[in-house]
C-alpha cells in the first residue's frame, strides 16, 4: 500500500501545548461573543440545542472513556452546522448597518419591515461547497433579501437544489471551490452585493470573524449537555477542518474557555485537501495553498486555501493536524449508520464522520500508537465529535452506505482478530 493511502497522517504541533493565551484567539473571540451569539439563536423560531449522543458501547470498543457526537444533523430545518455562522454574521452585519454595534438586536426586529426599511435593498453573495451557501441563502430569505450563491462544477445537483429551495440564485463555476470564492468575490465587487463569506483574505476579516463566532453556539450547548452527564470538559476534540472556520471556532472556544487546561484538538482534513496540513507541514507559522481539482468525497471539506484569520487561531492551539483518504470518511458515515447494540443510530454525510474514521483508524492499529501516546488518548479520554452534516447528498449517501463505495482496503479491514490498542 502508498504511503499515501494510510488512514492517517499526522503532523504534531507541539508549540500549541505552550500557549496559555493566545492573542489571534482573544481577537477573532472577544469577551463576551460566546453569549451574545447563544442569545441571538435562541431567539430563532424553531431554534433547540442539537443533541449530544452518548456512543458509550463504541468507546468501551475504542478503548476510550466516552465518544460524545454533537449531532448537527438536526439543527432547524437545515441538516447543517452552518446555518449558525450565517445567520449571525447576517445578523451583526444588520447591526453594524443600523449602527447599533454597542447594542443587541433581537430576532424580532432584525426580520421586521422597519428593518429591511432602513437597510433598503442588499443581496448576499457567498461561494460554497453546499451547507454554508445554504445557510446564507436561508438567512437572506428570512430578511426578504435575494442571495447569490457560487458552486463549483462538481457540487452534486442535491445540494444545489437544497440552496435553490430558499430562493437562491445558484451560480455553477467552471473550477473548484477557491474558483467559486475568487468569482464571487469579484462579481460582489462589480454588483455591489454583500460577500457573507467563512474564509478570509485580505481586507475582509470581520464577516468570516461572525462567522467563526456563530459557530460557537453549538460548542456552548456541548459544555452544557456534558455537564449534564457530570463531564466538565472533553479531554480531546476531534473536529473536520476545509478553510479552517469551524475548527478554529472549536479549538478557539475552548483555548478562550479553559487556556491552558483545554481539551487535546486534532483538526482532519481529506488527503486531497489537506492545506491545514500542507501549513503545519511547512512550519514558518504561515497559511500555504494546496493546488489541483480538491477531488474528495468530502465536499464541504475540499479547500485548498486556509483562511488567514482561522490558521492564526489554528496554529496557537491545534495539537495534531491528520489528513485522511476518502475511505475514512466512508468508514465513518457506515459506523455511524450501523451502531454497535444500544448505542444511537446517526445519520452523518461525507464531512460529518470523517472524525469517527479517523479516531477508529487510530485506537484500532498499534501503527498510530505513536499518535495515541503524544495525543494522551487512552480509556480515560473523553472524545467530543461533532456530526457537522447530515445527508446533504443522498444520491451518494447511498452509494456509501448501501453500496460500500470507498471501501476500506485489505490491509485496514476489521477483523475480530484485530487487537485494539
Amino acid at each position: 500500500m502508498s504511503e499515501n493511502n494510510r488512514p492517517v497522517e499526522w503532523i504534531a504541533n507541539p508549540r500549541a501545548r505552550g500557549i496559555a493565551t493566545s492573542e489571534a484567539v482573544a481577537n477573532v473571540f472577544p469577551d463576551g461573543v460566546f453569549q451574545r451569539a447563544r442569545r441571538f439563536h435562541r431567539q430563532i423560531p424553531g431554534y433547540r440545542p442539537s443533541p449530544l449522543r452518548n456512543l458509550a458501547h463504541l468507546a468501551a470498543m475504542f478503548n476510550v472513556g466516552g465518544i460524545w457526537v454533537k449531532d448537527e444533523s438536526q439543527r432547524l430545518d437545515l441538516n447543517s452546522f452552518k446555518v449558525l455562522g450565517g445567520s449571525f454574521a447576517i445578523y451583526q452585519f444588520i447591526r453594524s448597518q443600523l449602527g447599533l454595534e454597542g447594542e443587541d438586536l433581537t430576532y424580532d426586529e432584525l426580520v421586521s419591515e422597519a428593518t429591511r426599511s432602513k437597510i433598503g435593498d442588499i443581496t448576499f453573495a457567498t461561494a460554497t461547497d453546499g451547507n454554508h451557501g445554504r445557510g446564507v441563502a436561508w438567512g437572506a430569505s428570512k430578511l426578504n433579501c435575494n442571495s447569490v450563491i457560487y458552486v463549483h462544477k462538481d457540487t452534486s445537483i442535491a445540494r444545489v437544489r437544497a440552496i435553490e429551495a430558499y430562493g437562491a440564485d445558484v451560480r455553477v463555476v467552471n473550477g473548484n471551490y477557491d474558483d467559486a470564492v475568487h468569482q464571487a468575490s469579484r462579481d460582489a465587487a462589480a454588483n455591489g452585493w454583500q460577500i457573507i463569506s467563512d474564509t478570509s483574505w485580505e481586507g475582509y476579516t470581520d464577516i468570516p470573524s461572525w462567522v467563526m463566532q456563530g459557530y460557537t453556539t453549538m460548542l456552548t450547548e456541548a459544555q452544557e449537555q456534558l455537564a449534564g452527564t457530570g463531564i466538565v470538559k472533553p479531554t480531546h476534540v476531534f473536529i473536520q477542518a476545509g478553510v479552517g472556520a469551524l475548527a478554529a471556532a472549536t479549538a478557539g472556544f475552548y483555548s478562550s474557555r479553559f487556556g491552558a487546561d483545554r481539551p487535546a484538538v486534532v483538526a482532519v482534513e481529506p488527503r486531497e485537501a489537506q492545506c491545514l496540513f500542507h501549513s503545519a507541514s511547512i512550519g514558518d507559522g504561515k497559511p500555504h495553498d494546496v493546488t489541483g481539482e480538491l477531488k474528495t468525497i468530502m465536499a464541504g471539506l475540499a479547500c485548498g486555501e486556509p483562511s488567514p484569520i482561522a490558521w492564526d487561531v489554528l496554529w496557537d492551539t491545534i495539537d495534531a493536524f491528520v489528513s485522511c483518504p476518502d475511505y475514512v470518511a466512508a468508514k465513518g458515515m457506515r459506523v455511524y449508520g450501523m451502531p454497535l447494540a444500544g448505542d444511537p443510530f446517526i445519520v452523518s454525510g461525507e464531512s460529518g464522520a470523517v472524525t469517527l474514521g479517523a479516531l477508529s483508524f487510530i485506537t484500532e492499529y498499534a501503527e498510530f500508537d505513536d499518535l495515541k501516546e503524544y495525543l494522551g488518548l487512552d480509556h480515560d479520554s473523553q472524545v467530543l465529535l461533532i456530526n457537522s452534516e447530515g445527508n446533504t447528498d443522498p444520491e451518494y449517501f447511498r452509494r456509501v452506505v448501501w453500496e460500500g463505495a470507498n471501501s476500506v482496503p485489505q490491509q485496514y479491514r476489521w477483523s475480530p482478530e484485530v487487537e485494539l490498542h
